[in-house]
């Protein structure tokens, strides 16, 4: 079992993504992402597979999450690519069958979205690593509707807490849970003195108005 309470999962997880240098916060000297997006925030989880005693404690804090919130999920299964070790992981943890999700149907052999077995009406679980704008994870989500699962909820590693993907969720009525937010990033780094009491309001005025940042 986790020695981390759900309440404190966040800042211990946020605390670790910066440990490792997952995630990046520059509010003066931003990163432009492949859509343009100026941001004061880099985020790569894949780094989190290389460090063994993190990457248990974020499969340990998926678990902690399933069995506080989903305690019938009968089959976890994780998004292409960057969700399928720590489903993966959680499987494992949770002795429970594990399928994964493709983008979209393979072009040839039996053209599966979804691989692994997901039997119909099974409780299922999706794994992410990241929340940006919600849609490629809605998608896997509603590719396992499609297919006879019952989907109890979407869990990611990270959000950056983005209210249109908070919205796309909502519509969809999809639940989403996350390791740690965007919120508990700042937080955490301040308190460390990676950033100042200056930067956070820059900081949270690019989560409020991602378009606007840098112009």
């Amino acid at each position: 079992m986790s020695q981390y309470s759900v309440e404190q999962l966040p800042a211990v997880i946020a605390g670790n993504l910066l440990d490792i240098g997952a995630v990046a916060l520059r509010p003066n000297d931003p990163f432009t992402w492949t859509s343009g997006i100026i941001s004061p925030i880099y985020c790569d989880n894949r780094l989190t597979m290389s460090y063994p005693d993190i990457r248990d404690a974020i499969a340990e804090g998926f678990a902690t999450l399933i069995r506080t919130h989903y305690p019938d999920t009968e089959v976890i299964a994780g998004t292409a690519t960057a969700g399928i070790p720590h489903a993966a992981w959680v499987a494992q943890k949770l002795n429970l069958p594990m399928a994964y999700i493709r983008d979209k149907a393979k072009g040839h052999g039996k053209q599966n979205q979804i691989e692994g077995l997901i039997k119909d009406g099974q409780k299922v679980v999706v794994i992410e690593d990241l929340i940006s704008t919600g849609g490629s994870s809605l998608k896997a989500a509603l590719a396992v509707m499609e297919a006879g699962g019952d989907v109890q909820g979407v869990l990611a590693i990270f959000t950056y807490q983005f209210a249109l993907a908070e919205q796309a969720f909502s519509e969809e009525g999809v639940e989403l849970k996350t390791l740690s937010n965007y919120s508990a990033l700042v937080d955490e780094a301040l308190r460390r003195g990676t950033i100042s009491e200056s930067d956070v309001s820059l900081l949270k005025s690019w989560r409020e108005n991602p378009q606007a940042f840098g112009k």
